[in-house]
């Protein structure tokens, strides 16, 4: 029982690690696009994204909302989501990788990373109660809790530790 356990938490803790580099990497990325791309640029591509959808239907919310949001992007926001993705995903994206390898010192450090994210997050949602971010902080979570017990399993400590 306790073997199947823990196939199933490392399995699952295999399976966060996938989806936080999926994440990781997607934000690393779209750090990068902001950082290169001319703020001029992203007025063009949400015009061209909403133009169809605006002909057909004029006060379509969503492509207005999106049109509207870039038009209103500053260059100053666009530099720092920049430096944000860039940061939080490279950050979260080198942890996976060290994570991936197995490099022990790396577990803690992931875990007051996550939490340092967890955090931020939290004040931000604090600020404008996004569900994204509280999705987000729950998956932090959960892979908080999930890499606290892969560490322990790699320094062979059980829980709870076995009867005599």
């Amino acid at each position: 029982m306790r073997a199947r356990l823990g196939r199933a938490l490392h399995a699952a803790f295999e399976a966060s690690l996938l989806a936080k580099g999926l994440l990781a990497a997607a934000e690393t990325l779209s750090g990068l696009v902001l950082l290169l791309l001319h703020q001029g640029t992203l007025v063009t591509l949400a015009q061209r994204l909403t133009a169809h959808e605006l002909s057909e239907d004029p006060g379509d919310f969503l492509a207005n909302a999106l049109l509207h949001a870039a038009q209103r992007f500053s260059v100053e926001a666009q530099s720092f989501y920049a430096l944000y993705f860039l940061s939080h995903g490279g950050l979260k994206l080198i942890v996976v990788v060290l994570l991936a390898r197995g490099v022990l010192w790396a577990y803690p450090g992931a875990i007051a990373l996550l939490s340092a994210f967890i955090l931020y997050q939290l004040h931000l949602w604090s600020l404008d109660h996004s569900a994204t971010l509280l999705a987000l902080t729950g998956l932090d979570l959960v892979v908080i809790a999930l890499t606290w017990e892969e560490w322990r399993r790699r320094r062979g400590v059980s829980f709870p530790p076995p009867r005599s």
